[in-house]
Order: C-alpha cells, then structure tokens, then sequence
C-alpha cells in the first residue's frame, strides 16, 4: 500500500515484523470456506498473508483511506465501520456459518471490543487477536494474582483463554509503549448457563473493592437482594475461582425466580 500516517485516534500501530505476522498466521491456521473475520486490519500486513492461505475473507476497518485501499485487493469483502456497531451474528447469518474472527485489536478501544464479541459468542469459533500484553495477561490470569480480575472472570466463564506468544515493540511502526501478545479465544461448546446481566452486575460489584474483603463489596449486595445461601465473604475478589462466581450467580438467579413465582 502507498504510505499511510498512523492515525493517533484510531490506535494505529503497524505491524512490520515478518516472522511475527507468520506466526500469527500459524496460529490462526486459516482454511479455505471457513468464515474468517479480521478487526482492523490497516495497512494488510496480516491481511496480506491471510490472503495467501485462504482465497477469500472480510475485514472490519474504520479508516476511509485505509478501506479505499484494501477493496482494490481481490477476495477481500472490506466493512467500512466502527467495530462496536457491527451485528456479528447478522454477519454470521450472512456467511451461513459461526466466525473465525482475527485482529491486531486498537489498544485503546479493545476491551470494549471484547465485551461487544461476548454479546455474539454464539457465533464465533474462534478469536485471535493481538493485544497490549497486560490486557492479555489479565485475561488468562488464575485466581490469586494480581492480574486477576473483572475481565479475567467475565471472559474465562464463557472462554477457553490462552496466551499464544509476546510481541516486542519494535514489531510495530510506529513502536507501541507498551509489550504485546498473541491470544486465542475458543467459546466453550457447553457453557454454564447463567442470567448474564445478572452476572455481570455481580462480578463487577465484587471486584469494586479490590483491596478490601467481599463481605462490604458483594456481601452487601448479596443481602440487599434477600441472598440466604452459603459463600465465603472473608476473601478478597481476586480469591474467588470463575466456577464459585458462576455458581453464585446460578443461586441467587433460582432464589431470585422462586421469590418472584
């Protein structure tokens, strides 16, 4: 592509690093017919590369300029939006199958666009997406450590995560401040099934004060809600396993309908 200046409110950030782009696409392991989606894909330096494993696919960019460009690259269906308006279960209904969705994500935007993905899970087979190698960290995080969080629990109850491979910044042009990383997201086959407004709310409450004990963060929220269960309140959220959240969601949302029956 001609000479493109990163645009600084679009999170641009290039990627150059030629080993690194195969890797990523080793990883993503593309085939042809399969429903692939790429997030941002600027200048094609994952584009590009994609297109030769796999005829044909569609990209998600913001940039006029850029998507101008990429739609005079045969095989490339190009939507020309912002991420966090796309129906990506109108997009699957459109292929006729689930998503293989891939991206080098804008840093500062990615975590909403994690939570816009979660809406569409159902329709996804897989993600793969660059991202700055905290966010990563916090999502593959175990309880315990001080990655451990909100995201890590809103994304693991519905996620099989895994972190693929670090990224350095000099990867990119321009160079990023900060370190990056590979991660594949597989939505579980079975996932628990759970009120997810309900959960959400629930884990976002325990987590509001991290540093002090459950029993004056979700204790209080739990008691406001009439909770008689059992669950351990002298832990900080950071202690608590994904499955203890899900299980708790699951007792207060039969509570709350054998209240309302």
């Amino acid at each position: 592509m001609a000479q493109h200046i990163a645009r600084k409110r679009f999170g641009q950030h290039f990627l150059t690093d030629v080993h690194i782009i195969e890797s990523i696409c080793d990883a993503i392991d593309p085939k042809a017919g399969e429903a692939v989606i790429e997030i941002g894909p600027g200048l094609g330096a994952l584009t590009l590369p994609l297109l030769k494993r796999i005829p044909a696919f569609s990209v998600i960019e913001l940039d006029r300029d850029l998507a101008a460009k990429l739609r005079s690259r045969p095989g490339l269906d190009v939507i020309e939006s912002d991420v966090l308006r796309v129906d990506f279960a109108a997009l699957a209904a459109l292929k006729g199958q689930r998503l293989r969705v891939c991206g080098n994500l804008p840093y500062n935007i990615s975590t909403p666009i994690l939570f816009h993905l979660l809406g569409f899970v159902e329709h996804v087979v897989d993600q793969h997406f660059m991202l700055q190698k905290e966010v990563v960290d916090r999502m593959a995080a175990s309880p315990g450590c001080k990655d451990y969080g909100r995201l890590t629990v809103m994304l693991q109850w519905r996620y099989a995560i895994e972190a693929v491979f670090d990224v350095p910044p000099t990867a990119f042009d321009p160079p990023p401040r900060v370190n990056s990383a590979i991660v594949r997201m597989q939505p579980y086959a079975v996932p628990p099934v759970i009120d997810r407004v309900l959960f959400g709310e629930m884990v976002a409450v325990a987590f509001s004060q991290r540093r002090k004990l459950l029993r004056h963060s979700l204790g209080v929220w739990l008691t406001a809600r009439g909770f008689d269960g059992v669950f351990n309140m002298q832990r900080r959220a950071e202690e608590v396993p994904v499955a203890e959240f899900i299980a708790l969601a699951q007792a207060l949302a039969k509570q709350v309908k054998v209240s309302e029956a």
